[in-house]
């Protein structure tokens, strides 16, 4: 049996907890260093020790960069002064805190979700800058002494080989964190029939709505298709530019489009099961080093995709693998309308982009989280 190791990320979620539970009974001892630990179903481990820090705050690029090095400087003295033993596993957030091995003598491994500094550009930080520069040299003397590196996709992947040989590099995806999801007919979900959207052709954004999240796009496509009264347009959520889009729904008086808060994680089963097609957006830049978690989430209960996104990604490695949908660059609204309403008018063919995106789902289940232990050994 092993003895000591911390896993440090400053918001755990179900992707991390199931790692984590993973490890619990085979170390001796395992801890975590987190701002906060969301648990949709499956909790912590009762073994798991946990050494909190500042919370990650995403109100704005500000106070996510205060909190990332507020966040950094605790976590560097936890490991430096109760740590020093353990071995390290690093996991994306805060994006600075791997960066902190060049001073430190532990053995460590990474996850990483989001590629730095290359998520950057979508901040616009150009990658001729000094700041960017720098950080990617020091990819370049870190990521090759890592144990393990971990990543969720080979897009990422292929990004990540700028800085260490691709033979060291481990592509495990990503999976659905309900263990109580699956797809549910309209005429029985409760949520569809609370909403009256039993017989509606729904087209579904439930996420974040944030800076690079594009949902504009969604808004002038369900513009296009007003006059389609089988169409509705349901976007849940919550996120910095939720006023922005609801305001343009209503300047546009669109009638076809509902907006909802974010829903509990008792009523998320049942609001993304109807779900007749599932939207997932990110912009161009984003794209490349990103896959949104509730891409699994859709596939497990069986939604058909449209992806809003550039074809040269992740995204558009799996409308291309599972033939569960389609994907389409923001400037297509034209071709993204009549993409609806063929899907809303050919039962065919929506069917089986719902048996095709179950079938993804197999690909993307816990099991994959048990893959991280086997690996790491």
């Amino acid at each position: 049996m092993a003895d000591k190791i911390v896993f440090i990320n400053q918001g755990f979620n179900y992707l991390t907890i199931d790692i984590i539970n993973e490890f619990a009974d085979k170390y001796t001892d395992v801890s975590v260093i987190t701002g906060s630990i969301r648990v949709q179903d499956i909790p912590l481990s009762e073994k798991v020790f946990v050494d909190k820090i500042i919370t990650y705050n995403k109100k704005n690029l500000l106070t996510k960069t205060l909190t990332w090095l507020i966040g950094t400087v605790q976590i560097y003295f936890l490991l430096l002064f109760k740590y020093r033993k353990h071995e390290l596993f690093f996991i994306s957030i805060p994006p600075f805190a791997y960066l902190l091995t060049l001073l430190l003598k532990n053995k460590f491994s990474l996850l990483i979700w989001d590629v730095y500094p290359d998520t950057l550009k979508s901040y616009n930080i150009s990658e001729k800058s000094f700041f960017y520069k720098f950080w990617q040299n020091l990819n370049r003397r870190i990521l090759p002494k890592a144990h393990r590196l971990f990543t969720i996709g080979n897009r990422m992947a292929d990004l990540i080989n700028q800085y260490v040989d691709k033979e060291n590099i481990i592509v495990i995806p990503l999976w659905s964190g309900l263990t109580k999801i699956k797809s549910i007919p309209k005429s029985e979900n409760e949520f569809a029939i609370e909403h009256s959207l039993v017989d509606k052709f729904v087209v579904q954004y439930s996420g974040n709505i944030g800076y690079t999240h594009n949902l504009e796009v969604l808004i002038e496509t369900a513009r296009k298709l007003i006059d389609n009264e089988d169409i509705v347009f349901l976007i849940i959520g919550r996120g910095k530019r939720s006023k922005d889009i609801k305001d343009l729904i209503k300047s546009y008086n669109l009638r076809n489009c509902k907006m909802l808060p974010f829903q509990h994680d008792d009523i998320l089963p049942y609001s993304l099961a109807c779900a007749d097609l599932g939207v997932v957006v990110l912009d161009e830049k984003t794209s490349q080093v990103s896959i949104p978690s509730k891409t699994y989430n859709l596939m497990a209960v069986g939604v058909p995709l449209l992806c809003i996104a550039s074809k040269d990604s992740e995204l558009g490695d799996y409308i291309d693998e599972f033939e569960n949908g389609a994907i389409f660059s923001a400037d297509k609204v034209d071709e993204i309308s009549s993409f609806i309403q063929t899907l809303s008018n050919n039962k065919g063919l929506l069917n089986k982009f719902k048996c095709n995106s179950l079938k993804a789902s197999r690909n993307f289940t816990r099991d994959n989280a048990k893959k991280f232990y086997q690996y790491y050994q």
